[in-house]
């Protein structure tokens, strides 16, 4: 079987991008007889003179061929001798960033244009940075249009010195650059006879032979995307191995409970298999019942961790503006989850990729930004695990897409919230974080409560300016595996919460939240939901904010 390359084609607006790719397939034969056919015909009419327009082959929308420009993302599949290859034509101006971001995080190479008669531009920057951003790794940057400056040697020299500068800059790996005409042909299939002083590969010879491979990510990790029930004798956890194998029996760690297990079954489709690697979708079961939910991540020999808090660098992809505060959904590997930029740190200058301090970020701004969620999740750097490492933002009212990025640095998740600790179990919570209505970015922003230790016969603080909780009750913390007791102010017991049962006493979990557990009978119905239904179903059908916590307003939370 053939490997198969996907890659991009970007750079900024009429650098030929359309033209090369279709170029590439033109010159290799790759079209059906009718396509060729239409090519030729639509060449007719168009604007070139009657000379073919390559471009046409991947500019497939009639708005898109009357400004001769391309606007939606271009996919084409074609295949070589050697290899075959998915290609993302992009679009060049700088109001389709997003749209050329789409295709970029798809990619394992990039092919950046770069028009010989004028150099490198703010475009082909911020399309190197966010090809960069995406986790590229191989870069081809084609130096276009050689037939207008005549074929001159000093000019590719003096282009390729800018791109050596960019490179380092952005810390790029394994960058090519090619002399090419893609209108004429030169150095896109075959050698260019306009060139002698270039001795190198095509562009077609190049990404034929390219290595993609990139070192292996460590240990086994399978975000679970779908619980799967058909009936009460079976439950599976259904996703696809990002990284590592997995056998039957072998000892895994779910997060963020941290609970372990022994897988049991493997199935690939409807075919019980003995071991599953990297790339497949399988269906696991464990050997016993813990708490595994659609956002929970099957691990195995990884340093994995979980956290509620980190920054990110962000292409801003909305129309609206993004200010800090801002409350979005955040989708991270199969987790959906609320969440907030709680500080932007600063934003980076496309063109000199300098740190700048800024209030507020705009449409194709990037940005670093401290981002923090409602709760732990499976988290990594986005250059240890890409799939726990890379994000986006989704606005919370109309549901689009206001930001794409990766994870940079995780923050240390002692820095906040309190722990209690007692028989060998610690739980971290925010039952003391302070919630404050924020009237500058209308949303509401939570003060930790410290970094604070209670262990068992500690008194724990009762009485905040937002929360109230009275002296006797039992915590929940859901996403640890245990249960606490506090009685009479106290800490009196942790235990894990396979063993609870409840006391008729109050129920809450780690945040703070009344649980709507009266009874025993209700309780069996919670931990019944909790392990059928997903995490924010139970939480909306459970959870009481209002019970023991109440939000202070505040004109700047910030400033308090």
């Amino acid at each position: 079987m053939k490997e198969l390359l996907k890659f991009i084609t970007c750079g900024s607006v009429d650098d030929g991008k359309s033209t090369l790719i279709g170029h590439i397939l033109y010159d290799a034969k790759l079209l059906f007889a009718d396509q060729e056919k239409a090519l030729l015909l639509d060449s007719k009419v168009g604007s070139r003179g009657g000379e073919i327009d390559y471009s046409l082959l991947l500019d497939g929308l009639t708005a898109e061929r009357e400004q001769g420009i391309t606007i939606d993302v271009a996919y084409r599949y074609f295949s070589t001798e050697k290899r075959s290859f998915i290609v993302a034509d992009t679009p060049g101006h700088e109001e389709y960033t997003r749209n050329m971001a789409v295709g970029a995080s798809f990619a394992d190479l990039a092919i950046i244009l770069v028009d010989a008669s004028k150099g490198v531009l703010v475009q082909t920057r911020r399309h190197s940075r966010i090809c960069s951003l995406m986790g590229i790794r191989q870069f081809v940057f084609a130096v276009n249009k050689m037939d207008l400056v005549s074929y001159n040697e000093e000019v590719f020299r003096r282009i390729s010195d800018e791109i050596a500068a960019l490179s380092k800059e952005l810390n790029l790996e394994n960058v090519m650059v090619i002399p090419v005409s893609a209108t004429a042909g030169d150095n896109v299939t075959e050698k260019s006879g306009n060139m002698p002083w270039y001795g190198g590969d095509t562009v077609l010879s190049y990404i034929e032979n390219v290595d993609i491979r990139c070192e292996d990510e460590k240990g086994f990790y399978m975000p679970v995307q779908r619980v799967c029930r058909p009936d009460y004798t079976f439950r599976g956890f259904q996703g696809q191995i990002e990284a590592g194998s997995i056998s039957v029996k072998d000892e895994i760690t779910v997060l963020p409970s941290g609970q372990n297990a022994i897988i049991k079954q493997i199935l690939a489709g409807d075919k019980d298999v003995e071991t599953a690697s990297v790339g497949q979708p399988v269906t696991v079961t464990l050997d016993r019942e813990i708490d595994v939910s659609r956002g929970c991540v099957i691990v195995k020999g990884t340093d994995i961790g979980v956290s509620c808090s980190f920054n990110a660098t962000l292409l801003w992809m909305d129309d609206s503006v993004l200010r800090e505060g801002g409350e979005y959904i955040v989708k991270l590997g199969t987790k959906k989850i609320a969440g907030k930029v709680k500080k932007i740190l600063h934003k980076i200058d496309v063109n000199t990729g300098e740190h700048t301090a800024a209030s507020e970020i705009t449409k194709n701004d990037i940005v670093f930004a401290e981002i923090l969620l409602d709760e732990e999740i499976p988290v990594d750097l986005f250059r240890n695990h890409k799939t726990l490492g890379e994000l986006i933002l989704i606005d919370r009212v109309s549901n689009m897409t206001s930001a794409c990025g990766v994870v940079e640095e995780i923050i240390d998740a002692d820095e906040r919230g309190v722990v209690i600790e007692g028989n060998g179990i610690k739980v971290k919570t925010l039952l003391f974080d302070e919630y404050f209505y924020n009237e500058k970015s209308a949303g509401i922003d939570n003060y930790s409560g410290g970094n604070k230790r209670f262990f068992i016969g500690d008194s724990m603080p009762l009485h905040g300016m937002s929360y109230n909780y009275p002296a006797n009750f039992d915590i929940l913390a859901l996403d640890s595996g245990a249960a606490i007791s506090v009685r009479n102010g106290r800490v009196s017991d942790i235990v894990p919460i396979s063993v609870y049962k409840y006391t008729g006493l109050p129920v809450i979990n780690d945040k703070g939240f009344a649980i709507g557990i009266d009874s025993g009978e209700a309780a069996e119905r919670f931990f019944s939901d909790l392990a059928e239904l997903e995490r924010q179903v139970v939480y909306e059908k459970w959870m009481r904010f209002e019970t023991y916590r109440r939000i202070i307003f505040t004109g700047n939370f910030w400033g308090i």
